[in-house]
């Protein structure tokens, strides 16, 4: 048995491990390798965990990397920011490299990240990421410790929640060593509205605002997206934006969550909870309780960059009560709502399938939770309104004073102009960023011949779907549009 144990710490040691000298320079016992390239782990691994994500599997999780893995390679993300860590990290290998240590090189060369929480989590590492313009930025494993865990399923990490026992994270840890790296784009998002005259400096409270690195930041003065009078808030996401009902369900259940977090204790519970405030939101019965004036038409004007060139008008139908602008083919816990078009559809509407680095964001609109429903179907999909390079919303005074809007399961109430003031929102490609994705991911690359998804492509016109008796029948999908199997509905009321 200890011998067994033994090989096993050998293996661990020799595949993911990290020495303390380039994690944690100053860390008292620092133990040096010798710096032979026979040494070098083969998947030298950084592992970020939410500790509050998951309920008690964080925690838990955390404890079972630590254990098999060098304490000081292992982040609890509520007690250091990714960014200090690896600042910290690379300007130490900056420093041994400098120094000639091919150790140290070779690491940095073969550098994963494992990140585990909901997408919020995950959006942060990416945004650190990418901020730090590292030489060579490491790819990211995603571990599903969210609700939705879009990001985790679209690169076939699942969505469940992960086991955390020692072999479970053995497992996880050599997924991650035979993972292969992928490319996704990530996107800039720009706010603009016009200041407020009395009141507040801040027109959305502080708390409104989602969390993660890569929401919303007011620019500074000196930023040349800055315009006098105005507030500009600027950041970035990889999964989605979304505006309307389901982000006012999304935003529900996160101010509920809030208030009472001891009721949100794993991801069963919370599934159940957010069916339960999609009926009493009425996104289930958006015709009958949803005034029309928030409807996207009445709320906004679009206007799409389908390539480098000029802006055009996007017709959305008066009926689309909740709009999507996807990167991922994975929302609202694994939902492709974009699907496959067929022949047709590429040849006179130009459509394509949703690769995740063809610089191309999918545009979707949603009439209700049934129209929802569609998705279920195996070849169903929402109403396709474009795919674009650039996207620009422009709100007016009108009989809405707000908005809900998310970005990567982040939402947030949006006040709208009380005068002749406009709100714009503005998505454009920023670059890519590189991910690990194991071999069933369901994300594809334009740039892979595997790729092609002929054999899943749609048989018929089916973008005004009007008929969901099908979707009604089987009741289900995730997050916004789904009950889970193991929730008794009778006990929902």
């Amino acid at each position: 048995m200890a011998n067994s144990e033994s090989e096993l710490n050998d293996n661990i040691h020799r595949d993911f491990y990290i020495p303390t000298y380039i994690l944690a320079p100053d860390a008292p016992n620092k133990s040096r390798h010798i710096a032979l390239p026979d040494n070098v782990p083969t998947c030298p691994v950084l592992v970020f965990i939410n500790s509050k994500s998951g309920g008690q599997l964080g925690g838990e999780l955390l404890r079972t990397f630590r254990h098999l893995l060098n304490k000081y390679q292992v982040f609890d993300l509520g007690e250091e920011a990714p960014d200090s860590v690896l600042r910290r990290m690379y300007l130490n290998i900056e420093k041994l490299k400098s120094g000639g240590d091919q150790f140290a090189a070779k690491t940095e060369e073969r550098m994963r990240i494992i990140v585990a929480g909901g997408d919020g989590t995950a959006g942060w590492l990416l945004g650190v990421v990418s901020d730090l313009k590292l030489s060579q930025p490491p790819p990211i494993a995603t571990v599903p410790l969210g609700t939705g865990n879009n990001l985790p399923f679209a690169f076939g990490w699942g969505k469940k929640n992960p086991g955390t026992d020692l072999n479970s994270v053995i497992s996880f840890l050599k997924q991650v060593m035979n993972a292969k790296e992928m490319k996704m784009d990530s996107w800039h998002i720009l706010m603009r509205m016009r200041a407020p005259k009395g009141g507040s400096c801040d027109p959305i409270a502080p708390l409104e605002l989602p969390h993660s690195l890569h929401a919303f930041h007011r620019v500074s003065p000196s930023d040349e997206l800055n315009v006098e009078g105005f507030h500009t808030f600027r950041g970035g996401f990889w999964n989605y934006f979304s505006m309307g009902m389901d982000a006012q369900v999304s935003y529900a259940f996160h101010s509920e969550r809030k208030m009472n977090p001891e009721k949100f204790k794993n991801q069963l519970v919370n599934q159940s909870a957010y069916l339960k405030l999609g009926c009493t939101q009425g996104w289930f019965f958006a015709p009958l309780v949803h005034p029309s004036s928030r409807n996207i038409a009445q709320l906004t004007k679009v206007k799409i960059m389908k390539k480098q060139g000029e802006w055009q008008d996007l017709q959305i139908p008066h009926s689309v009560r909740s709009i999507v602008c996807l990167n991922l083919p994975s929302f609202s816990g694994g939902l492709n709502p974009w699907g496959t078009p067929n022949n047709n559809k590429r040849r006179y509407r130009d459509l394509t399938p949703p690769f995740v680095d063809d610089g191309l964001l999918e545009v979707v609109g949603f009439r209700d939770a049934w129209h929802g429903l569609v998705l279920l179907a195996p070849k169903g999909h929402g109403t396709r309104l474009a795919q674009a390079h650039r996207i620009r919303f422009e709100f007016h005074k009108g009989a809405a004073d707000h908005t809900f809007m998310r970005i990567d399961g982040e939402p947030w109430k949006q006040p709208l102009p009380e005068d002749d003031d406009t709100v714009v929102v503005e998505i454009s490609h920023l670059g890519q960023v590189k991910m690990l994705a194991t071999h069933d991911c369901r994300a594809k690359s334009i740039h892979n011949p595997s790729s092609h998804f002929n054999h899943e492509a749609d048989d018929v016109d089916s973008d005004d779907e009007n008929s969901v008796d099908e979707g009604r029948r089987k009741f289900g999908a995730a997050d916004t549009f789904k009950i889970p199997d193991e929730v008794d509905v009778s006990r929902l009321s």
